[in-house]
């Protein structure tokens, strides 16, 4: 195996796990009992697969990273499609995968990558299908999945049992709650709610935890409101936004997202309802 120079020494490999001769292993990673390595394989500096992790296919691990038992990450993806193109699945530094997660590799139809950012939480028995953009500080409670082709942008938080059909976007800071099956855009900030999930306002209560401003969140609501209101069409009411806040970053935010959907459905508030969640 190829093992960096620096701090090589502080590599740990446990006796039972077999890791392949081509993989790279960075400075001070611990590979634990009975994890398999794959030949493609990179883990970072100080990534930690604790024990009974499979890493396969042409996967990259983010420096300490942690992955714990029974997670397998890279193999082929769950497409029929899949014709063993040498795709790839990209995970960022500092995520934490818990056991019994599946994150599978891109593919053809999808951009040959699957990628996950920088300090990621995924919880026991979570999934990332093919092709799925994941961005930074995103968190996957028990259960919870991603479809081929979704992307999620920053600090977004997925609930227990939440579903995300395929090629839907969530934007940042959004929430899904609990058990909601997402099979529309869900816009930045806001926070979808059931089966089929609907917008139950916005995700105030994320909004103070990162915070932002007393400003920037009335700014935020007094869009969300006119948005989603009744009057004129949706594509209407975004111009009214975009004109009426035309230097907010957060309003201009959602308003970009809504204004690239091209065409895909976008998750509404329940019979015109445009409440404050």
């Amino acid at each position: 195996m190829n093992v960096a120079g620096m701090g090589a020494s502080q590599t740990n490999i446990h006796p039972t796990a077999i890791v392949h001769p081509d993989a790279r292993i960075g400075a001070g990673v611990f590979v634990g009992p009975y994890c398999l390595v794959g030949e493609h394989v990179v883990l970072g500096d100080r990534a930690r697969l604790i024990s009974h992790v499979v890493v396969e296919g042409r996967t990259r691990i983010g420096a300490e990273t942690t992955i714990y038992p029974f997670s397998s990450v890279g193999h082929r993806p769950q497409d029929l499609k899949y014709r063993g193109e040498p795709s790839e699945l990209v995970i960022g530094e500092r995520c934490t995968i818990r056991e019994n997660c599946t994150l599978n590799p891109g593919t053809e139809g999808g951009g040959m990558l699957t990628s996950v950012g920088n300090d990621c939480l995924f919880m026991a028995s979570t999934h990332v299908a093919h092709d799925c953009r994941v961005g930074d500080s995103v968190i996957m409670a028990n259960f919870s999945g991603l479809a081929g082709h979704v992307s999620v942008e920053d600090f977004v938080i997925f609930g227990a049992g939440s579903i995300v059909h395929q090629h839907v976007r969530v934007g940042a800071h959004a929430f899904v709650g609990a058990q909601s099956m997402v099979d529309a855009d869900v816009i930045p900030f806001g926070m979808a709610l059931g089966n089929r999930a609907e917008l139950a306002g916005l995700n105030l209560v994320g909004l103070k935890r990162r915070s932002f401003s007393r400003d920037a969140i009335h700014s935020v609501r007094a869009a969300y409101r006119m948005i989603f209101s009744s009057e004129g069409t949706l594509k209407e009411r975004i111009k009214d936004a975009q004109d009426l806040f035309p230097k907010d970053p957060l309003v201009q935010q959602i308003v970009d997202f809504l204004n690239q959907s091209n065409g895909r459905s976008v998750c509404m508030p329940r019979n015109g309802r445009n409440g404050e969640g």
